[in-house]
C-alpha cells in the first residue's frame, strides 16, 4: 500500500496493516501476561481473539461458595501455561480499544483455544464462533471457572460501565 493511501485509513486499520507484514510489526516473541485475555509482545498488547476471560477485578464464587478473584487466576494460568516460551500471533481484527485482536500460538497449540478449555475464558461469540465447541467441553467437565458460578465478562463489564442513577 502507497504511504498517500495510509493517510485515508483509520489508526486501528493502520495497525492491522503492519500487523499483517505491510509493516513489518513483529508479533512473536516473549509474552507478558497483562490479563486472562490479554498479552503484550515487544510493547504491543493483543487482545486473544474469540474469547473473552474475567476481567482483573472481576470476582467469581468457587464450588464452595467462597468470592475468588477470577480475573487474576485466568491470567495466571495463562502466564504458567506460557511460561518463557516464545508465542506467535496471527491478527484477526482490532478490537474496541484499537488493539490487535490475533490468534496466538505457543509452538502448535492455540493459545486461545487452551484457555477456552481449560474454563478460564469463554467463547466471545459476538466476535466469532471459533471455540464454542471448547467452551461446552470445560463446561461439561467443570473446568476453571465452569466449577462455581460467574458472571460472563461481557455483562460484567456492561453493569460496570452503567452510570448509577
Amino acid at each position: 500500500m502507497r504511504p498517500h493511501m495510509l493517510r485515508r485509513l483509520p489508526l486501528t486499520a493502520i495497525i492491522v496493516l503492519a500487523a499483517t507484514g505491510a509493516g513489518g510489526l513483529n508479533l512473536a516473541g516473549r509474552a507478558t501476561v497483562i490479563e486472562g485475555d490479554v498479552i503484550e509482545i515487544h510493547g504491543q498488547r493483543i487482545q486473544l481473539f474469540g474469547i473473552d476471560a474475567p476481567e482483573a477485578g472481576q470476582h467469581c464464587e468457587a464450588a464452595d461458595g467462597r468470592a475468588y478473584r477470577c480475573g487474576q487466576e485466568a491470567a495466571r494460568a495463562l502466564a504458567a501455561h506460557i511460561g518463557q516460551q516464545t508465542v506467535a500471533c496471527e491478527p484477526r481484527d482490532t478490537d474496541r480499544y484499537g488493539r490487535i485482536a490475533a490468534v496466538c500460538r505457543l509452538g502448535g497449540e492455540d493459545l486461545n483455544a487452551w484457555l477456552v478449555s481449560q474454563g478460564w475464558a469463554l467463547a466471545y461469540r459476538h466476535s466469532s464462533t471459533d471455540y464454542v465447541r471448547e467452551e461446552t467441553a470445560a463446561r461439561a467437565a467443570k473446568r476453571g471457572l465452569w466449577r462455581g458460578r460467574f458472571v460472563s465478562p461481557w455483562v460484567w463489564r456492561r453493569v460496570r460501565e452503567t452510570p448509577l442513577a
